[in-house]
């Protein structure tokens, strides 16, 4: 008679129970892993289809608007509405190449393919408020923590190409005029120890942090006042790229710190409200600096915390790209971060009136910008070989 039991008893063999030692005591199978370029491309992936499903599922739109600094605009300038509007980066810049700079200069205007038909639909923003542009927020996050960017040198210098155009009104006021974009080439110290230049079509180059007198313009084509300069030392307001690679990877923190330096009169936003001179400050260091991975997506994480935010579901930059956009508004104008769709990546930003006003309809697009090229160099003037 046959004494091996029978498979389905509730006694294994001897065979099957040495099988099930030997096995627990063998390493468990290899799973095979993905390579760092696969798992970034699965990673882009899902964040596309979660922002594809977001978009799909958002509430209609209402109207908002926010304020903005013409973080672009190379001086400091007066909005249309008549509230001063500031620069991060204050210019140094040479009496010579300021004198030549005035005649070139007169009134900003901004172009907009030619059309002077304001956009209404660029002040169209989700319903949904601060929890959607949260959620979009966290993604471009989680984008911007995986970007590659190489190592920036203390001896080299960061370049930024961008195409921008603003908006301007007369001296005697009415609806702001408008004028071609042109190109923007900056190049900034990377610890703020030599000159920096700043290079727009059109008019002469500028040296940026050169000593000599100091001017400020009050409105594009005033005269120039003397200005009183500060202590010298990198800000939110006036940062290096060396700043900018300190500052807190805590977005708590990060908006902490961002809060306290804009608090002051004649930081960035002054005249607004602390929420508008914080988003304001974070918009600056997105278009003209190159903040290392971690720095920019707690950038990002710092305004998901700022109340009023909202989301525009199209908006386009400068340079003709169509986005989704994060904005805020503030005294009848709201400002616009564009992001590509797919990418995350920040495309560059817009303002336009919220509301009717003397400087147009709501709606009228009073300053865009695009962000083109950004990128390390080892001297001013040289470009990178992305921009060649």
């Amino acid at each position: 008679m046959n004494a091996t039991p029978r498979r389905g008893t509730q006694c294994p063999s001897s065979e099957e129970s040495e099988r099930r030692e030997l096995a627990e005591l063998l390493p468990p199978p290899a799973v095979p892993g993905l390579d760092e370029e696969r798992r970034l491309l699965l990673r882009r992936e899902v964040l596309r289809r979660a922002a594809a499903d977001g978009a799909e599922a958002a509430p209609p739109a209402v109207s908002v608007g926010s304020a903005a600094s013409a973080a672009s605009a190379g001086f400091v300038g007066r909005a249309p509405s008549g509230r001063p509007t500031r620069r991060s980066l204050r210019f140094r810049i040479a009496v010579p190449a300021l004198a030549c700079g005035l005649a070139a200069v007169g009134v900003v205007a901004l172009d907009l393919g030619g059309a002077a038909e304001p956009d209404r639909a660029v002040v169209e923003s989700s319903a949904a408020g601060t929890s959607e542009a949260g959620r979009l927020l966290g993604r471009i996050a989680l984008a911007a923590a995986e970007a590659e960017q190489p190592a920036v040198r203390a001896d080299q210098f960061v370049y930024i190409e961008s195409r921008v155009a603003f908006a301007g009104q007369s001296a005697a006021g009415g609806p702001a005029t408008t004028a071609p974009a042109h190109t923007r080439q900056v190049w900034l110290s990377a610890d703020g120890s030599r000159p920096g230049l700043l290079r727009e079509d059109g008019g002469p180059d500028s040296p940026l942090g050169e000593d000599g007198p100091v001017f400020e313009l009050d409105r594009p084509g005033a005269t120039p006042r003397p200005h009183t300069a500060r202590p010298v030392g990198p800000s939110i307001a006036e940062p290096t790229h060396a700043y900018v690679a300190s500052l807190p990877t805590d977005p708590d923190a990060l908006l902490k710190l961002i809060r306290e330096q804009t608090r002051t009169e004649g930081q960035t936003g002054a005249g607004q409200d602390p929420d508008q001179r914080a988003f304001a400050a974070i918009g600056d260091l997105l278009a003209e600096t190159w903040a290392p991975p971690q720095v920019g997506a707690a950038l990002y994480r710092a305004a998901e915390r700022i109340p009023g935010v909202t989301v525009v579901p199209s908006a386009g930059d400068a340079a003709g790209r169509e986005g989704v956009a994060v904005a805020r508004t503030a005294h009848g104008q709201q400002t616009q971060w564009i992001f590509d769709r797919t990418t995350y990546a920040f495309l560059g930003e817009r303002t336009v009136l919220s509301e009717a006003g003397d400087a147009g309809p709501a709606g009228t697009v009073l300053g865009t910008s695009a962000v083109l090229t950004k990128g390390a160099v080892d001297r001013v003037g040289e470009l990178p070989l992305e921009a060649r």
